[in-house]
């Protein structure tokens, strides 16, 4: 009878504190997302202060500074292009919303003015002498850009055709109009003139445009790392280290509109609010193992912080048992995925094995290495990774609806618990 109250209590006690858990998960994401930090990314500093709040989590949680100075910062400098000031876009008089009805190209430039543009078919991408004629009435000012309907192309040939058309930028604007859904990213480098991307239907080559564009180019913007420690519960010179990692930047915004920013919940305030969570856990239960855990900024300009550190020879990767990335956490209702499973097919099976046996999530898939997240300058080091997202039914990526109330956190508490039977089993 007494062995059956005590297993009550503890089934009791550990759905106390699942919840609990995944509440400050939720505070946590909701903090990320909020107009405060303008999308996480560098406009308004938001990036910058968001690290700051990230470093008092890690305090709060009882990490310890990771570096000598007694700090959980490690600075690194990017370029960036920016959209600081005024974004505007009319359509014969109308006043387009955007993120809905358009964007501006990552890599744009500053405009002010009427667009006045000649219409270039795609056919020109296979018959370049066609282009001739339309460029010169741009060179000869008679026009000062180019309108490009990419309605009805595939996702990969509509990327195609941007990133060659993208080079008419240096002799004027350009437009395009795009059936695709609206993605954005962070521009590494600035174009002479603005692009834009409108939604089809909304423009077409004799639409009068009106547009004023504000974009700021910032070499050497200083970024930063947080990085916290927790030391194996036995010292050991021995002891080996597991390492979570987690981005917490995102894209910022889109000019001086509070709702023209890009929350970036799902991608990655979600994973970051995990690496929380298991900062948490290691914290009430210590390992055998060292363990760090490094919110990166600058994943979402190609992956620059991770390189730094990787780099910058912060640790021993050769003392490191195995990396988890933490990427896209905010859902689960169709299980998660692991980078690099097929690569470490011993591991993965071991995480499979215990999805299985604790039924856990829907499936625990597996893929082959990607260069798409922080794991990967590890992994090219041989440091053993995988790279965890959610897979579900939210699509919303790099886009102005990725949003907190847009999470369900379907699988949030069972992943956590899968991840930590995966390091109690290493």
């Amino acid at each position: 009878m007494l062995t059956k109250t005590v297993l009550l209590f503890l089934g009791i006690l550990i759905s106390f504190l699942t919840f609990g858990q995944e509440e400050k998960a939720r505070r946590i994401t909701e903090v990320l997302c909020s107009d405060s930090l303008y999308g996480r990314g560098y406009v308004n500093n938001g990036v910058n202060k968001a690290a700051d709040f990230l470093s008092a989590e890690f305090q709060k949680a009882g990490l310890q500074p990771y570096f000598r100075n007694d700090s959980y910062f490690q600075s690194f400098q990017l370029d960036v292009n920016t959209f600081p000031g005024n974004v505007e876009v009319k359509a014969d008089g109308e006043i387009l919303k955007p993120g809905i009805d358009y964007l501006v190209d990552d890599a744009s430039g500053s405009f002010e003015g009427e667009l006045n543009l000649v219409e270039v078919d795609t056919s020109v991408l296979s018959q370049s002498h066609l282009l001739d004629p339309l460029v010169e009435q741009v060179r000869n000012g008679e026009k000062n850009g180019f309108y490009i309907d990419l309605t009805g192309m595939s996702p990969q040939a509509t990327y195609s055709a941007v990133h060659q058309f993208n080079s008419l930028a240096v002799l004027g604007a350009v437009v395009y109009s795009t059936d695709q859904k609206f993605t954005w990213s962070v521009g590494r480098t600035q174009l002479k003139n603005p692009v834009l991307h409108v939604k089809s239907g909304k423009i077409d080559a004799k639409t009068v445009l009106n547009v004023k564009i504000e974009a700021e180019f910032i070499k050497n913007f200083e970024s930063k790392n947080v990085v916290g420690y927790l030391p194996a519960k036995k010292k050991s010179r021995k002891a080996e280290t597991i390492v979570f990692t987690a981005h917490y930047d995102h894209l910022g915004g889109m000019g001086t509109s509070p709702e023209t920013y890009f929350p970036g919940a799902n991608d990655n305030a979600s994973g970051t609010a995990m690496l929380i969570s298991m900062a948490d856990y290691f914290v009430e239960n210590p390992s055998q193992y060292n363990i760090v855990f490094i919110a990166f900024a600058g994943e979402e300009a190609g992956l620059v912080g991770s390189k730094y550190f990787v780099d910058s020879k912060s640790m021993n990767f050769s003392k490191i048992k195995f990396l988890l990335n933490l990427d896209i956490m905010g859902s689960g209702e169709d299980g998660i995925t692991a980078v690099n499973g097929r690569i470490h097919k011993k591991e993965f099976d071991q995480l499979k094995a215990i999805n299985e046996e604790k039924n856990y999530l829907s499936q625990v898939k597996s893929r082959a290495e990607t260069a798409n997240s922080d794991h990967y300058h590890f992994h090219v080091k041989g440091v053993p990774s995988f790279f965890i997202y959610t897979m579900g039914p939210n699509i919303n990526y790099h886009d102005v609806h990725d949003t907190y109330e847009e999470l369900t956190f379907a699988a949030y508490n069972n992943i956590v618990k899968l991840l930590v039977d995966f390091v109690e089993h290493l």
